[in-house]
């Protein structure tokens, strides 16, 4: 087929003079020039200046219909005006008090209201941040020093949530973790509830942490029941089952994964869209469990069988102005059923138009997330929304869309007007129809440059 006369890569240079430029200080400044793995992007990552909506604005003033939503803490879209609004306000009384305030009281009711597992709560700065203290307060009540968790399930960069995320899952060491933190970290295979049952009878198991969307927001979906019979089996053993509800809490439902299916962990990480899009996030569960952080009148209590917790910016009010903002309209469900729709309609389209042009490819997911793989094809790829591939590798799967077609497909798809997030994306409650539709065409044309290049020539087509 004929071309344009730019390559994928040369257009993307061309229309982001002002992205490059900023990239070239950058790297003086940042290793790689970046802030954050998930922005590295060759040859240069974008640079923005404003966002609303389900939009944004790089520096060379190119419209991006915007799928990384703030790395999934934007379910509401870009500067809402409810959040703009409490944190205007906020910022005008003070950021920091160093106190207690009645914000960080309404926020903790207003994420207990919605997490009914949440009997108490404490705050944290991040995700990260909340799944160090889950795991610190499950080996601490139980006595036990193991945590177990499944083979791509991202819980964070802490170090004792890096053994098995990326691939290969077997890997035993990581540069700059000591080998006696892997020697605490048990990675069950793949949705193994056998192995998880057999490992948890031995009696050294602390908790259970996993995704309760499966592995990375989704993209190793979890079988039916996977669940409720991971509950009964944690309670069998007397194991703290933690559900790491950093991405899908208050996105899947209002109050999450285990207000959709019914279930209480004992503990549940959170962060991101609790936050409204400022740092913070929380962890919340049993009463007996986050007793270990209380302070006693019983100084061997306090120095021996304390959990402690500092945190300079734990529950600031200007990130729990924003929280109450947000946990207000996200206890609606009908902003996650117009997102979950928004997303059903795009995987569906996506799905259509890779069918229709008979390229290997699909693309997958629940809630309001999407997925996308290239060069693979799944058994039930029939231009439908799919939820869980059928006959494809769970390796294949949490690779999603990397290497050489996964690149250009991403740069393509920015100079078509949409930016995607690892291999994929999350819709917001602000997306419309209209961005839907236009991020399918973008898709269409997206692959047909590529197609133009000749990137789909080696590919098995049957």
């Amino acid at each position: 087929m004929a071309r344009s006369t730019l390559t994928i890569e040369e257009a993307f240079i061309a229309q982001h003079p002002g992205s490059r430029a900023r990239y070239e200080r950058a790297v003086r400044d940042f290793p790689s020039g970046v802030t954050h793995d998930a922005r590295y992007l060759r040859p240069f990552p974008l640079y923005v200046e404003r966002a609303s909506g389900p939009k944004k604005w790089d520096v060379d003033g190119n419209e991006l219909i915007d799928y990384a939503m703030g790395h999934g803490a934007l379910l509401l879209g870009h500067a809402h005006p409810a959040i703009v609004e409490a944190v205007t306000a906020q910022v005008q009384r003070g950021t920091h008090y160093g106190a207690g305030h009645e914000l960080e009281l309404e926020w903790a009711e207003r994420i207990r209201s919605l997490m009914p597992s949440c009997e108490r709560v404490k705050f944290t700065a991040s995700g990260t941040e909340a799944t160090l203290l889950a795991m610190r307060l499950a080996r601490a009540f139980t006595g036990r020093q193991k945590i177990l968790k499944f083979a791509g399930h991202f819980h964070g960069w802490q170090d004792y949530a890096v053994p098995g995320e990326k691939l290969p899952f077997t890997a035993r060491s990581s540069p700059g973790i000591p080998q006696a933190v892997f020697d605490t970290v048990i990675v069950a295979p793949v949705n193994d509830l056998a192995f998880v049952e057999r490992r948890l009878s031995e009696g050294d198991i602390a908790a259970v942490i996993l995704e309760p969307s499966g592995a990375s927001w989704a993209s190793i979906p979890l079988p039916d029941g996977f669940l409720h019979r991971l509950r009964e089996i944690t309670q069998r053993y007397d194991t703290v089952l933690i559900f790491d509800e950093v991405i899908t809490g208050f996105r899947w439902s209002p109050g999450g994964v285990q207000g959709l299916l019914g279930i209480r962990p004992d503990l549940t990480t959170m962060a991101k869209i609790m936050a409204g899009g400022l740092p913070g996030g929380a962890v919340g569960g049993r009463a007996d469990i986050l007793a270990l952080l209380e302070f006693r009148d019983d100084p061997a209590w306090n120095q021996e069988r304390r959990v402690q917790h500092p945190g300079t910016f734990n529950a600031n009010p200007l990130s729990a102005a924003a929280g109450c903002a947000c946990l207000q309209i996200v206890a609606d469900p009908a902003v996650q059923r117009h997102a979950d729709a928004m997303a059903a309609r795009l995987r569906r389209g996506m799905n259509q138009i890779l069918v229709r042009r008979g390229i290997p490819g699909f693309v997958w997911g629940e809630s309001s997330v999407f997925h996308i793989v290239l060069g693979t094809r799944c058994a039930n790829q029939h231009g439908e929304d799919i939820r869980i591939p059928e006959g494809v590798a769970p390796e294949v799967l949490k690779a999603g869309l990397s290497g050489r077609l996964g690149h250009l497909l991403h740069l393509a798809m920015v100079n078509e007007g949409v930016d995607l997030f690892h291999g994929g994306g999350l819709v917001s409650a602000v997306h419309t129809e209209a961005e839907i539709d236009a991020t399918i065409e973008a898709f269409d044309r997206a692959l047909q440059r590529m197609d133009e290049e000749g990137l789909f020539a080696s590919l098995d087509s049957k």
